[in-house]
């Protein structure tokens, strides 16, 4: 019977992964033992420089580096020098992000 909804018909592929990580000597496996890490916080809790991206508002970059939106009007009185309206930020402006009072 032929493909009524013109969908593609995958019914009959088939699929096959095989790990050969058991099979590798100890000495060609990954080691992480010494591996360290440093997560770097969105908080600001030092100033900052932020380049706008596309989508991007003040309240949107307030939370992301507060984690409160309604801390916009910190980011807005810091670039008074660039910004007379918090609604017109633009992409790849440079906004100072200043330390979370």
């Amino acid at each position: 019977m032929g493909n009524e909804t013109n969908k593609p018909d995958f019914s009959d592929v088939r699929s096959e992964v095989r790990s050969q990580a058991a099979q590798m000597p100890p000495a060609a496996k990954a080691d992480f033992s010494d591996v360290q890490s440093h997560v770097g916080c969105s908080v600001a809790d030092e100033s900052a420089i932020y380049e706008v991206v596309a989508g991007d508002n003040l309240s949107k970059i307030a939370k992301h580096f507060y984690g409160n939106a309604n801390a916009w009007k910190s980011i807005f009185d810091a670039n008074r020098d660039q910004l007379t309206d918090p609604d017109r930020i633009k992409p790849g402006q440079m906004l100072k992000i200043p330390a979370r009072a």
